[in-house]
């Protein structure tokens, strides 16, 4: 029997890409003409997929947001009501500690300003694309996330359970262009994108500003799961730390499988072991690995107030708390894949954040580079909002086995 070739995952492709990326940036520097056709290849693919990828967010959120919000209304209930309610106050919260911090630190750890306006027309004056295909999105970002909203609703509502089927069906065929075309597709985009700011000289100080902005994300991480056990723990009367403990194994699962849902059967098993009843803990862990993305939130919030920064800008906490709020919605919406927040994300960081389509490459790429602790920090923090419903509803009696 033949052994299965293991697959090189995305992240290890990106990391390849990125490398790949900035050698040949470098390299092309010394070549002259030749080197900047080379670089020009690049910025040719880059302009196409980033064309594709605005067409297609119209589709990805109309395919993911609707059934998300009538799967949400279908099993209507009073734990489900106040479950979703303190799932989403919790990614709240998370994304505004990271808006609060960031604002903070990265003006002094971000080389701010670094692509200019000056230094952006330049770059596309020399590495401009060898031509360009325009695709011209079926609609607005905004008209779509309307659209979701109400088929969403409506579809809770009056539960048609053929319309329902359709979109579900519909959501299925996006998850497949996202799951087989897209992400596959992503590392030439992230190698086009590297080249370009390798060619151009700035590589080296965005490069540093990354591993500065993933060391405040980490921690930031470790921040909000505190935070979700104190308040757990307050109300359940246990020892927060005890019950973080007992949540390890959940939490280096989810590094390893990169997915809240491949992880469920972890989740649920360490949250039994904090003493939460069986009802309980497989009704709110399937349910919050869905909906509860606390620390994609963070992951988010604080690679766009980066990016926006590296471009001279300084976003407001009135521009960015919209985008926190309709960040949590769109969440519910994030397909299963590696990188799948980050997709689900894009169309309120073109509509609200104003992301062109090599933002939104580095957005994806700064993404990606951490989406293992993101997911790790999601699923420690579903958790949590068990160990609170289980408190709040009163039927747990147990003791946590610390």
């Amino acid at each position: 029997m033949e052994k299965q070739k293991k697959k090189l995952g995305l992240l290890p492709k990106l990391i390849i890409a990125i490398v790949l990326g900035i050698v040949v940036g470098f390299v092309a520097q010394n070549m002259g003409s030749a080197g900047e056709i080379i670089i020009r290849l690049g910025a040719t693919y880059n302009s196409i997929f980033g064309n594709f990828i605005s067409f297609c967010i119209p589709l990805i959120i109309i395919g993911f947001v609707a059934p998300g919000i009538a799967d949400l209304g279908a099993g209507a209930g009073k734990i489900l009501a106040i479950t979703t309610g303190v799932a989403y106050l919790s990614t709240i919260i998370a994304g505004s500690l990271a808006y609060v911090v960031d604002i903070t630190l990265f003006p002094h750890l971000v080389d701010a300003g670094m692509f200019t306006t000056e230094a952006e027309n330049a770059e596309e004056t020399v590495v401009s694309s060898l031509f360009t295909i325009d695709m011209p999105a079926i609609m607005g970002v905004m008209s779509a996330l309307l659209i979701a909203f109400i088929l969403g609703l409506g579809m809770a509502v009056i539960k048609n359970g053929t319309l329902k089927a359709v979109m579900e069906e519909f959501g299925e065929i996006v998850g497949k262009l996202v799951a087989s075309i897209i992400i596959p597709l992503l590392p030439f985009h992230v190698y086009g994108i590297f080249a370009k700011l390798a060619y151009a000289g700035t590589i080296v100080e965005l490069m540093t500003s990354f591993v500065k902005v993933f060391a405040v994300v980490i921690v930031l991480h470790c921040v909000i799961i505190v935070f979700q056990y104190t308040i757990a723990g307050s109300v359940s009367k246990k020892n927060p730390f005890g019950l973080i403990k007992n949540m390890l194994p959940a939490y280096t699962t989810a590094i390893g499988t990169q997915s809240s849902a491949a992880t469920i059967p972890v989740t649920v098993q360490c949250t039994k072991k904090n003493g939460v009843s069986d009802a309980i803990a497989e009704f709110v862990c399937p349910l919050c690995a869905t909906i509860h993305l606390s620390g994609s939130t963070i992951t988010l919030t604080s690679c766009s107030i980066a990016v926006m920064m590296m471009l001279g800008q300084t976003p407001s906490f009135g521009k960015m708390f919209p985008f926190i709020l309709m960040l949590g919605i769109t969440m519910v919406a994030a397909p299963g894949v590696p990188g799948g927040a980050v997709m689900a994300a894009l169309g309120i960081l073109e509509s609200m954040l104003g992301f062109d389509a090599d933002m939104q490459g580095l957005m994806i790429a700064l993404y990606i580079a951490q989406d293992s602790f993101g997911t790790a920090c999601n699923v420690t923090g579903d958790g949590a909002i068990a160990v609170f419903m289980d408190a709040i509803t009163g039927k747990n009696k147990e003791k946590v086995k610390a």
